[in-house]
């Protein structure tokens, strides 16, 4: 029995022909000829280790060395801190402490301070007026607007009257004449209001009877400053004569009015157009209507004639002279 031929090891020409067949097309091979495997090609060198790491090419596909990457391979989240924007603040933190001002800054500082709370004291002193009147009662500004009418009033009567001197001192055949009348006129005048001069006329009276001794210096200086406000001439409350500097106080229980003691009941006589004093007198929330609040007996009395006939002694100045 013949056993089969095993084929022995191939020459080299043989594997050079088989390399040639491998390399051929498919097309190019004789038909019929099966194909034969290709032998497996050496394998190639391992090539040297580079120097360093650092020298290795980053991957086509792999991110920029400075760029943060995701754990899970993904974009970069955008919650996480940014490295450039921490050593931004860290710059800018340095730059502004510790401070590094000059005595020129500190200077400028301090003006532009000073500057800014005078700006705002200003803005609140001009708005406290407006602050007030939109807080105030509606009687209070009744009063306030009665008030600005009857100041109107009068400058506009005083306007005329100086008005008419004028045409007077013009058309005077005596201006001279002319000029030292009115000269005592107005001497009169301020005479009435300065308390030299006795004085009559229209007015009120109003009377203040005090049981339980409530009413004090504050609110007898109220009803003279209502009746001033509204265009009194001549006060006088009992024995004393009242102008611009009378002192109201309080003293051992009563009141003293330039240092002189009064006592309840207290008589107050104004000289003026009794039309403007009375109403004055009894708004509401006014002066009378504070005084029965108090407990006080108030009476407004408007007779045909009032007599202020109270006095002050003239004082000389010691100083100032009139002038030609």
């Amino acid at each position: 029995m013949t056993s089969p031929e095993r084929p022995g090891p191939a020459g080299p020409r043989e594997r050079e022909d088989e390399a040639e067949a491998a390399r051929l097309p498919a097309a190019r091979r004789p038909p019929g000829e099966p194909e034969r495997p290709t032998p497996a090609a050496p394998a190639p060198e391992a090539p040297a280790a580079p120097e360093a790491a650092d020298e290795r090419e980053p991957a086509a596909d792999a991110p920029p060395a400075d760029e943060p990457v995701h754990p899970d391979g993904g974009p970069p989240d955008a919650g996480a801190p940014d490295p450039a924007a921490a050593t931004g603040a860290r710059l800018l933190l340095a730059a502004l402490w510790p401070p590094r001002a000059t005595r020129g800054q500190l200077v400028a500082a301090a003006l532009l301070f000073v500057l800014g709370l005078g700006l705002a004291i200003q803005v609140r002193a001009a708005g406290s007026d407006d602050t007030a009147l939109r807080g105030a009662r509606p009687e209070d500004l009744v009063r306030i607007l009665s008030d600005l009418d009857d100041r109107t009033a009068r400058l506009e009567d005083e306007k005329r009257q100086l008005e008419a001197q004028r045409t007077e001192l013009e058309t005077s055949s005596d201006q001279a004449e002319e000029a030292r009348r009115q000269n005592e006129e107005r001497e009169r005048r301020l005479g009435i209001l300065a308390g030299t001069v006795a004085a009559e006329g229209p007015g009120v009276m109003l009377r203040i009877g005090d049981p339980l001794g409530a009413v004090g210096a504050d609110m007898l200086l109220d009803a003279v400053q209502e009746l001033r406000a509204a265009g009194a001439e001549a006060i006088q409350i009992n024995e004393v004569r009242i102008v611009a500097e009378t002192a109201f106080t309080d003293r051992n229980g009563g009141v003293r009015l330039d240092g002189e003691p009064v006592s309840a009941p207290y008589v107050v006589r104004a000289i003026g157009r009794p039309q403007d004093l009375e109403p004055a007198l009894n708004i509401p929330g006014g002066v009378v209507q504070s005084l029965e609040n108090d407990s006080a007996s108030v009476s407004v009395e408007r007779p045909e004639r009032i007599t202020v006939d109270a006095l002050r002694r003239a004082e000389q100045p010691d100083y100032a002279q009139s002038s030609p």
